[in-house]
């Protein structure tokens, strides 16, 4: 018999409560991504010059284009070898509480799939190995692989999100085989 997802509400509500207390461990303390976001020399300086520009909260590109066509001018081309150019993120003045509220509703939702997935193809006793197989490596496909493209297109760093999916593997790995509606060794 396939697992019912009333028997891992306590594994996902756990691993969601441990996630969210690894990440912070790994923003916060151990600074896992200290290096992921580097100061501008001249940031001063900057600042005063997006300032200027008025921009509203969104992620810019530059130099940008609206149309194929702007993208294939010449005028572009030029802007784009003369550099520099990159992306750029502009925030609202958003609270650290709303974005570590959502960080942990996509935890809970997140373990709540991996548990759903599970439940299809893992019975109810399975042996403790085949449970923390499973989970750890859907846990760490799904947390790592959203950074993957990113970091290909957007050049981010991504040793701190490597660091952190492969810990969050072996956390909902332990704790679904722990928890696992009949487990036996």
């Amino acid at each position: 018999m396939l697992t019912n997802l009333i028997d891992l509400w306590l594994p996902i509500v756990l691993s969601t409560v441990a996630l969210f207390f690894v990440s912070f461990l790994s923003w916060m303390v151990l600074q896992f991504h200290r290096q992921d976001w580097l100061k501008l020399d001249n940031e001063d300086q900057f600042l005063k010059a997006v300032q200027e520009c008025h921009l509203k909260p969104g992620n810019y590109m530059f130099p940008g284009c609206k149309t194929p066509e702007e993208r294939n001018s010449a005028e572009f081309k030029k802007k784009l070898e003369a550099g520099p150019h990159g992306v750029m993120t502009v925030f609202s003045h958003t609270g650290m509480a709303r974005n570590l509220a959502l960080t942990f509703v996509y935890f809970l939702v997140v373990n709540f799939c991996l548990a759903y997935l599970a439940g299809m193809v893992l019975h109810r006793g399975a042996d403790y190995m085949p449970v923390f197989r499973f989970m750890s490596t859907a846990t760490f496909l799904v947390y790592l692989a959203g950074i993957v493209p990113h970091a290909i297109w957007f050049r981010c760093r991504i040793v701190g999100h490597i660091i952190d999916s492969l810990l969050y593997a072996v956390i909902v790995g332990v704790i679904f085989m722990a928890m696992w509606p009949g487990v036996s060794s």
